[in-house]
């Protein structure tokens, strides 16, 4: 399955236990992405702009940048 079909962009997309590169408040201007696997979905609308607020497994917090598959 390719990556591109998944938009981190909507709420429905994103579950727990996947993997995805989300982008850290402090990372916003830089870009810089981290990996990991979604422990809880923060977001409770369906859509967001800049991605689907998630934690990581590891306590990080961000917005889903790409699903990995």
């Amino acid at each position: 399955m390719e990556t591109n079909n998944l938009d981190g962009k909507l709420r429905k997309n994103i579950k727990i236990g996947i993997e995805v590169e989300i982008v850290q408040k402090h990372h916003q201007r830089s870009g810089e992405l981290t990996e990991g696997v979604v422990k809880r979905i923060l977001t409770n609308s369906q859509n967001h702009p800049h991605g689907i607020k998630v934690m990581l497994e590891t306590g990080e917090v961000g917005r889903v940048q790409k699903i990995l598959v």
